[in-house]
């Protein structure tokens, strides 16, 4: 942080104001939705030999052992980039048997980590090979349009995407047009699910739902259940209690490349920026400081608070907030709901990231 002398007049804290997401709204453009569709920064370094298996549970090491095995058999002619054909040449055969695989699990049991170490095992070059969330899928068809992004993709050996959204038929009938049309070119597809509205249960969404949901793809996955607890509360503390809103801002002028913000204002700006722009959003950040967190108000901010709360965690941007715990956040009736699965990843979520930022606060 600048360490110059104000200016006759200027308090030196207002000098070395940290940054603000509410004074945000980045532009993203197509080429740049293309080139981020890669496992995020949180997963640059997994590996399956990174994954820890619970002992207690051999789906886990099942899992590791089948995609391992996958991501080796992915060595074939889109090696060379097969799958673009030229306009004199037959249209390639479609494959038959699973041509992809879906990781059904709870949160927290290793999903994004397994489908990040399959993408980087698959033997291909990073631009033959895209990881993505739904999300980020649904944005590129629609900055693209979705005979381009079906050129776009074609050539690749391996799609995966996190958190398939089986909220919207609309979304859910729109990207299995687009993966039918990448099966037919070849590529191979990977994915995990979210949960269904009224799909309670154990926080996790059923392989046959899945795929019949997908419906004519459904040939062409072969489903791991992956069991287990959320590998984030595996033996660790608490998530910390809120600090105040003077530590919180305190540690906000004291950390290089921090944000402050007031909370309500925050999910009121996030209503004016669209999701697929929440990761540029965080651009550079190196914490995100909160004050008067309060408990989400209807479910359209709740669920932009989520797609804010991944980003976050993919960046591992540390999170230091004042007011409500993060497990006091989203009310009864949203995490009984049909989208409970998604409010209780962004509560687990936010509770690491919380235990982060710990650090950051002096004594």
């Amino acid at each position: 942080m600048s360490s110059s002398t104000a200016a006759p007049g200027q308090s030196p804290i207002a000098e070395a104001a940290p940054l603000s997401l509410c004074a945000r709204a980045p532009h993203v453009p197509a080429d740049r939705l293309v080139a981020e569709m890669v496992p995020p920064p949180r997963f640059d370094s997994v590996r399956f030999d990174t994954y820890i298996p619970d002992p207690n549970q051999p789906s886990q090491t099942e899992a590791v052992r089948v995609l391992s095995s996958f991501a080796a058999g992915l060595g074939g002619a889109h090696a060379s980039g097969a799958g673009k054909r030229r306009w004199f040449q037959k249209k390639a055969a479609a494959p038959t048997g699973p041509r992809g695989v879906y990781l059904d699990g709870g949160y927290g049991v290793g999903k994004t980590h397994l489908l990040a170490s399959l993408w980087h095992a698959t033997p291909a070059a990073p631009e033959q090979k895209a990881f993505g969330t739904f999300v980020e899928l649904t944005n590129l068809v629609g900055a693209l349009g979705f005979q381009q992004t079906v050129r776009t993709l074609s050539g690749h050996r391996l799609l995966c995407i996190d958190e398939f959204e089986l909220d919207d038929p609309g979304d859910t009938v729109l990207v299995s047009s687009l993966l039918a049309r990448l099966v037919e070119e070849g590529v191979a597809l990977a994915a995990t699910s979210n949960t269904l509205p009224g799909k309670l249960g154990e926080g996790r969404f059923a392989s046959a739902d899945f795929l019949r949901e997908i419906q004519g793809l459904s040939t062409h996955f072969k489903s791991l259940r992956i069991d287990g607890e959320d590998y984030r509360h595996r033996g660790l503390p608490e998530a910390p209690a809120p600090y105040s809103d003077e530590q919180v801002t305190k540690t906000a002028y004291a950390t290089d490349g921090a944000s402050l913000d007031d909370f309500p204002h925050l999910l009121d700006h996030l209503a004016r920026v669209h999701p697929s722009r929440y990761g540029a959003l965080t651009d550079g950040l190196r914490a995100v400081c909160l004050t008067d967190v309060t408990p989400v108000p209807d479910q359209s901010t709740a669920l932009r608070l989520v797609v804010l709360a991944d980003r976050l965690y993919d960046r591992e941007v540390p999170v230091l907030a004042s007011g409500v715990p993060f497990d006091q956040l989203f009310s009864e009736d949203m995490l009984n709901g049909g989208y409970r699965k998604k409010y209780f990843r962004a509560i687990s979520r936010l509770t690491a990231l919380a235990r982060d930022a710990e650090s950051l606060v002096k004594p």
